[in-house]
């Protein structure tokens, strides 16, 4: 199956003309400058020939590829309203999952958490505490850390699915036609969700039913 993959970064312009400033662009970015929209298609996929989609009615919360919850809170909502929004307006008529829709939609929100080693001693150069050990009645000790720490951090991602559904039962299998993906800074908050889904849709004009 032929994929085609498209990537936006909205990040500053003239980033050469601004070589010579005191401040650096690339530590100066808005949240929404540092977002990049990802959108991968079946460019087999004839987009044109689906008039029906269904959508999920809750976002997936996936934990290191483990499905943990059906996430439903105002974000939520707000991201499939998003959705079902952008897919009217390119000409798709919403139905029930019971009425055989042509397209299904899957939205999640990925997280990844990778646990990782830190060496104290090279960021901190040998620290030693700040108070003197007299403070404490021990005259003549000294401080003694452990050499390395422990410490996780969560990558976070919104993904939406545009699956095919009209040609499951002769594939015999349910293929993806469409996947768009965005990761950055403040990509949850809610005053995001509506420019942030419309973002991936601008990137993928072949998503259009004939009307």
């Amino acid at each position: 199956m032929k994929r085609m993959i498209g990537v936006a970064l909205l990040a500053v312009t003239g980033l050469a003309l601004l070589s010579g400033c005191k401040k650096d662009p690339l530590q100066n970015m808005t949240e929404d400058e540092s977002r990049i929209y990802i959108t991968n298609r079946d460019s087999t996929a004839a987009f044109a020939s689906y008039k029906t989609y269904s959508i999920v009615d809750s976002v997936s919360v996936i934990d290191n590829n483990r499905l943990t919850e059906k996430g439903t809170t105002s974000w939520d909502l707000q991201v499939l309203t998003a959705v079902r929004n952008a897919m009217q307006a390119r000409g798709y008529m919403r139905v029930a999952n019971t009425q055989s829709p042509d397209l299904g939609i899957n939205v999640s929100r990925l997280y990844n958490t990778t646990t990782n080693v830190v060496n104290f001693n090279d960021y901190y150069g040998g620290y030693g505490g700040y108070y003197d050990p007299y403070y404490w009645g021990y005259s003549g000790y000294g401080y003694n850390f452990p050499s390395y720490g422990i410490y996780q951090s969560t990558e976070a991602a919104l993904s939406i699915d545009l699956l095919d559904l009209k040609n499951a039962s002769a594939n015999r299998t349910i293929k993806g036609v469409w996947n768009g993906l965005i990761r950055g800074s403040g990509i949850f908050r809610s005053t995001a969700v509506q420019s942030q889904v419309q973002a991936l849709f601008d990137q993928s004009p072949y998503i259009k039913t004939v009307q």
